[in-house]
């Protein structure tokens, strides 16, 4: 008897309120899905930190016969050259112990041909066009300058490159969209807590007689509370689907079908990191739906 009430009370509840429980809805569907929008926005950075970060090396590029470095004189680097290269990089005070490694030509085309494996580009592309290189890594990659500095313009070398310098403004760009994301989704939220706290209230007041008779009749708070509770769950869980769908399909159609198949070199977002998203974006949802339930019922369980 008592749950055909609370269902009937909850039925009441949702077509007196219809429209406010529609916009509660479509306020926790945008803000929840913003706000695993934000999840997985740092998620990516962090994949792409740790997948980057830890590999980040000092690349030495060596001359080619089609060079124009200002180390490169038109002629491939000799081996005289090469050693003396090496033994620059190997004293260098800033180099990792055992942290120089060297690529061969043959090497570099087979690292082209599994990176470019699906592209026409491979087939105009030989062995001999590859460059030697020496891959440095470093005891500390926040320190570079020294042996940037110490390596180019030595005679073979063709150009220095350091990951850090391409790598540090896009991670700043992604931190930035990040923080901006997490802004937007914060005050989405917010104003779904108060659309849901708005909407149990103008319910809770169009029954307040009705309360007030079952307060009188010894019915618990809880009890009072349950069909207003029920009824903000039922709005969260019906805006948390539709945000948890929308999430799934943005990562499968940019993520998965577009950005993994352009940016190879890039490790990518994917079906774990999605799911825990979801998990959170649904704990946010009845966070939101139950806490200004509470809250907001409080004042009418005086008699």
């Amino acid at each position: 008897m008592r749950l055909n009430y609370i269902l009937s009370d909850l039925g009441i509840g949702l077509k007196r309120n219809l429209s406010m429980t529609i916009a509660v809805v479509v306020t926790i569907w945008v803000s929840l899905s913003l706000f695993g929008s934000a999840l997985l926005a740092r998620e990516q950075v962090d994949l792409m930190k740790g997948n980057w970060y830890d590999k980040i090396q000092i690349s030495v590029f060596l001359c080619t016969k089609d060079s124009g470095g200002r180390g490169c004189s038109g002629t491939e680097v000799t081996q005289e050259q090469k050693n003396r290269i090496q033994q620059v990089i190997e004293t260098n005070p800033d180099t990792a112990p055992d942290g120089v490694f060297t690529e061969s030509k043959a090497q570099a085309f087979e690292s082209f041909k599994k990176l470019y494996k699906d592209s026409p580009i491979v087939s105009t592309v030989t062995q001999d066009q590859m460059q030697e290189s020496f891959r440095v890594k470093l005891k500390d990659p926040q320190k570079y300058q020294n042996l940037v500095s110490a390596v180019a313009g030595l005679p073979g070398v063709d150009t220095v490159q350091d990951l850090r310098q391409y790598l540090d403004p896009l991670f700043k760009a992604l931190n930035g969209l990040q923080v901006g994301a997490l802004i937007a989704a914060g005050l989405l939220l917010v104003a779904a807590l108060m659309q849901i706290s708005n909407t149990i209230r103008l319910a809770a007041y169009a029954r307040r007689r009705e309360i007030g008779i079952m307060r009188l009749v010894g019915a618990s708070n809880f009890y009072i509370q349950l069909p207003f509770l029920l009824e903000a769950v039922l709005a969260a869980l019906v805006g948390a689907v539709f945000a948890c769908a929308t999430l799934w399909v943005g990562v499968y159609f940019v993520v998965m079908q577009r950005a993994q198949e352009t940016f190879r070199v890039w490790q990518w977002v994917g079906a774990t990191e999605t799911f825990r998203a979801t998990l959170i974006m649904v704990v946010a949802g009845l966070i939101l739906a139950v806490i200004p339930t509470f809250l907001t019922t409080r004042k009418y369980l005086k008699v």
